[in-house]
């Protein structure tokens, strides 16, 4: 596998791409990073958007701009004057009880059976918890946060097993935002939260394999890469 950091020459961009870039539109995004594999006739990646000012070095000079990592099946190739990748292969020694260092941007959600339908509707898990706290009659502003942060981490926490890893503390959770994009004349909804915390390896196998195949829904729009360091 292949880790990248994918900077754009927005000045090469036409007035509806660089919208959906500042925008941060996944999908738009999702096509402009195609981009990258001509050759390719299924997804061979995952991808996260962030901002040059938060992802780069103290002493380097930001351009505040949408900056991509990318892990990938097959190396990327530049497009000259649009994409540029710093590209370094990624194959992680894991070994069992390893702590790692994560962040994760997921799209969470939960499948609730519809009467009179035969297949479940998914849910965002976070809307999910205050459907149900407001069910019960719980109006504090407060306590239905708790509840909706309640559940994104009880959803991680169910698959981290069998994703290989376990949570070592309550991971921290920001950037929660709701999506709604418009595909071939159609409305696509989801949403989305970042973690953020510390992992123990316990299956190095299935580790790989999570992070090779991301986790969660959503992994076209941005969703599902794990972005992992050492912990010293």
């Amino acid at each position: 596998m292949y880790l990248s950091r994918v900077r754009v020459a927005t000045g090469n961009l036409n007035a509806r791409q660089a919208g959906q870039l500042m925008a941060g539109d996944a999908y738009g995004n999702h096509q402009l990073l195609w981009k990258l594999f001509p050759h390719e006739n299924q997804r061979p990646f995952l991808f996260r958007q962030e901002l040059e000012i938060d992802a780069l070095a103290p002493d380097a000079r930001p351009r505040g701009l949408p900056l991509f990592y990318l892990l990938s099946t097959v190396e990327p190739i530049d497009v000259p004057g649009l994409l540029h990748c710093e590209i370094k292969p990624f194959c992680p020694a894991l070994d069992a009880g390893m702590q790692l260092g994560f962040r994760l941007r997921a799209n969470p959600v939960v499948a609730r059976k519809v009467e009179g339908q035969k297949n479940a509707r998914h849910h965002d898990v976070l809307m999910d918890a205050k459907a149900r706290a407001r069910a019960e009659k719980t109006v504090d502003r407060d306590e239905l946060a708790r509840r909706m942060d309640r559940a994104a981490i009880e959803w991680l926490d169910r698959r981290s097993e069998r994703a290989g890893f376990r949570l070592l503390a309550e991971p921290q959770l920001s950037a929660y935002r709701q999506h709604t994009l418009r595909r071939r004349g159609r409305e696509i909804r989801f949403s989305s939260i970042d973690y953020q915390g510390v992992v123990e390896v316990s299956d190095p196998a299935r580790f790989h394999e999570t992070l090779a195949r991301g986790l969660g829904r959503s992994k076209s729009f941005g969703c599902g890469l794990m972005l992992i360091r050492r912990v010293d």
